[in-house]
């Protein structure tokens, strides 16, 4: 009897809109990670073209940033049947992962520097403000402890050890959480206002977030939860993956933190992350 070849599919939401700072690097790791175990795997783009159906039919859904004026756009077309679509797709826990833009496009609303609100669907109780043309951009680095209780859990069973995430920000726009839980905690970095040590948010199976596109070639297991939450909510069965040779990105990660002198110390047996003194 031949053995079943499981396959995913990858939504990628308006790739020509919204596809700044190397956010196509989130889908090239999903998809690589996938034919590397022999997955089978397409890649869908959710655009102008692309209908409810084509929403509904993908198993992860990636999503990334842009500027304002694309931003829009987006958040003009993505309404009626698609946008119930999309709210479809993530209250049934399809995994999902949205940087920049994305997290706004799913809020309640983004006001922009210049210009009027921009209507989100409001998936994610969330909203989010540009201060001003004169307000300091978030930019930089970022090191975020994940501690959004599933995801959290999820991913310390998969690595033994207690997430963090490296990343890179740039935005200028501040939000704000309401009832939903952050992604993380900021170790290093501004994260989603600068004031609050939040960052990101993390709903159902979905994760939001102000990291850009190196977010999962820079932390591959995340990329792996995606795959692996994706195929057990598909195929309805136990899914293990091989584990992949991650040596350089292990490397990478620590030759990062080494640089933001960031070090992962054990307090009471619980790693911790400690910025030291520049």
């Amino acid at each position: 009897m031949t053995a079943q070849v499981l396959e995913l599919t990858i939504g990628w939401l308006y790739p020509k809109l919204m596809s700044t700072y190397g956010d196509r690097g989130n889908v090239i790791t999903i998809e690589r990670r996938c034919q590397w175990r022999g997955f089978g795997v397409k890649v869908v783009p959710l655009d102008q073209d692309a209908t409810p159906a084509d929403i509904r039919s993908v198993d992860i859904i990636v999503g990334g940033g842009a500027q304002d004026r694309q931003q829009e756009l987006v958040m003009r077309d993505l309404q009626g049947a698609k946008a119930e679509a999309m709210r479809e797709k993530i209250e049934a826990g399809t995994p999902g992962v949205f940087t920049c833009g994305s997290p706004q496009l799913l809020g309640h609303y983004y006001e922009p520097s210049v210009g009027q609100r921009i209507e989100g669907l409001g998936i994610l109780d969330l909203v989010s403000v540009h201060p001003g043309e004169n307000t300091q951009r978030c930019i930089g680095n970022l090191v975020i402890e994940v501690t959004a209780t599933k995801l959290a859990s999820d991913l310390k069973e998969m690595t033994g050890m207690t997430p963090y995430l490296i990343g890179f920000e740039n935005h200028g726009g501040r939000t704000r959480l309401g009832n939903v839980e952050a992604l993380g905690r900021v170790v290093y970095g501004l994260g989603n206002n600068g004031e609050d040590g939040s960052e990101g948010a993390f709903y159902q199976n979905a994760i939001a977030t102000y990291s850009h596109g190196p977010l999962l070639p820079k932390n591959p297991f995340v990329a792996d939860w995606l795959i692996q939450t994706g195929l057990r909510l598909k195929y309805q069965q136990p899914i293990q993956l091989s584990p992949l040779d991650d040596e350089l990105a292990v490397y990478a990660r620590q030759a990062m933190l080494k640089r933001l002198n960031v070090q992962i110390t054990a307090v009471d047996n619980q790693p911790v992350a400690v910025k030291s003194a520049s």
